[in-house]
């Protein structure tokens, strides 16, 4: 049976690419107003669907809440669309009438696109918003925890699409969740980039496919609360952060590192805002629960609340427990509370000085997470530039929630839920991924002289050639 259904996942993949091929020509025909009211139907028939894909999703995954996927569903429409609605992506991008040189967008074709079981509607309608306004088409492959919810927010933006000129095709799923059936679409003929948001193996076969592909590695982005910094703000930040959607934003911050003349003032000010400092019984009690025996983070433990883990992990924290906080010094695959923990837990560093800091944001970033995110709270300039200058981050944060800012809610950053990680991060782009990032570039260039020029040659450099020229003849006859 197993057997079976793998056939047909494959079979569905190749035979939806194909059809979005087709889509695609005709897409690759529109101009930029009629892609833009495309793009501009789809933010509307999804913020208006916002809350009722926010309770499908976390009703079939049991990752997150409601409250907070309804805004990140209205991020993924409204917010992008603002953000993207000016930009130009196709025809004629730029004209340098000087140099000669025009600049014309080109759609890179069809998209392959990954969706996270915890991010399973807000995923759909920014990618198929960044696509559609690139002249691309664009088939999903579900998780299978996310089936349902996933294939109702691909119907929502293919009826908006489809509705406001985009032709049938153009937004398209799987619907039999198999590893087969992705890894079929990842390599299908007609395939022309992969946006690949999910674990680990999902990126590593994206990248393996032999498309071009853009994947988003693992975040762990510790957070630097400096001696400078409003202490109480920080922690504030923190706290929003790491609460938002139980963490299962992978820009949250993963840790907290301070120096140790900050360490009590910390942890007052963490736990007035529900920061649980767990005991070492504690602590190794809720590791266990954390990762599979594989290294895998568990399912059971993702995006859900502090309190709930606590209760997991078989002791009780106070009513108003948002986060819960283990001590940790070292970075590495021994020690869970150093690596990505896609709910409400932190790792609590404290180091003996800046320098101390500075070398354990590395490591623990070079264990997992390069590329990512970091985050810092200081008031003094030339500690973030120091520190700017040196960690292996494609985005660095200052004094801002990470889950926020980094996908671009809280800074100026491009509103994106695919963060790329740049090459330290095994990603091929650094962005926080666009439209601009699903074209090509063609550029159109002009002869930069007017006619070819005669060197410029002094009387006595002629003398010589045209002596040596006669010896020559001399010497043939």
């Amino acid at each position: 049976m197993q057997l079976d259904k793998d056939l047909q996942a494959r079979q569905e993949a190749r035979t939806l690419s194909a059809k979005a091929a087709e889509a695609q020509k005709k897409l690759a025909q529109m101009d930029q107003q009629q892609l833009d009211k495309i793009v501009q139907a789809v933010s509307q028939a999804f913020y208006k669907s916002a809350l009722e894909l926010a309770e499908l999703a976390v009703a079939e995954t049991g990752f997150g809440n409601a409250e907070d996927k309804i805004i990140k569903n209205q991020f993924a429409s409204q917010t992008l669309w603002q953000a993207i609605q000016d930009m130009k992506t196709v025809g004629v991008l730029k004209e340098s009438t000087g140099e000669k040189l025009w600049e014309i967008g080109v759609p890179v074709g069809v998209i392959a696109a990954i969706v996270p079981s915890t991010n399973p509607t807000s995923t759909v309608c920014y990618k198929a918003m960044i696509a559609l306004k690139a002249g691309c088409s664009i088939v999903f492959s579900p998780h299978p925890k996310a089936l349902n919810c996933t294939l109702r927010a691909v119907e929502i933006v293919a009826k908006a699409a489809q509705a406001a000129g985009a032709p049938e095709g153009s937004v398209l799923s799987l619907t039999i969740p198999s590893l087969d059936g992705c890894r079929e679409l990842m390599s299908a003929e007609k395939t022309g980039m992969i946006l690949a948001t999910g674990g680990p193996a999902m990126v590593k076969a994206a990248y393996s496919s032999g498309k071009p592909a853009i994947g988003v590695g693992a975040g762990n982005g510790p957070a630097y609360i400096h001696h400078s910094a409003d202490v109480g703000y920080a922690l504030d930040c923190i706290v929003r952060s790491k609460t938002f959607d139980y963490g299962t934003v992978c820009a949250s911050e993963q840790s907290i590192i301070v120096e140790k003349k900050l360490e009590q003032q910390v942890l007052a000010e963490g736990e007035k805002r529900g920061i649980y400092l767990m005991d070492e019984n504690q602590a190794g009690a809720l590791a266990k629960r954390l990762f599979k025996p594989n290294g895998a983070l568990s399912p059971d433990v993702v995006g859900k609340s502090a309190t709930y883990l606590a209760q997991l992990a078989g002791f009780s924290v106070p009513r108003d427990t948002k986060i819960l906080m283990a001590r940790e010094q070292e970075a590495g695959p021994t020690r869970p509370y150093s690596m990505e923990k896609l709910c409400p837990v932190l790792a609590f560093f404290v180091m003996d000085s800046e320098e101390a800091v500075l070398q354990k944001v590395v490591q623990v970033l070079e264990h997992e997470g390069s590329g990512h995110t970091f985050a810092i709270h200081a008031r003094e300039e030339y500690v973030i530039r120091k520190f700017a200058l040196q960690v292996p981050v494609s985005r660095f944060l200052v004094n801002t929630p990470a889950a926020l800012g980094g996908i671009g809610a809280t800074t100026a950053l491009f509103p994106a839920l695919t963060l790329g990680c740049g090459a330290v991060g095994g990603s091929s782009s650094s962005n926080n991924i666009s439209p601009m990032d699903l074209i090509n570039i063609r550029r159109v260039a002009w002869d930069a002289e007017k006619a070819p020029q005669k060197p410029d040659l002094d009387d006595s450099l002629v003398e010589i050639l045209a002596t040596k020229i006669l010896q020559q003849l001399d010497r043939k006859g």
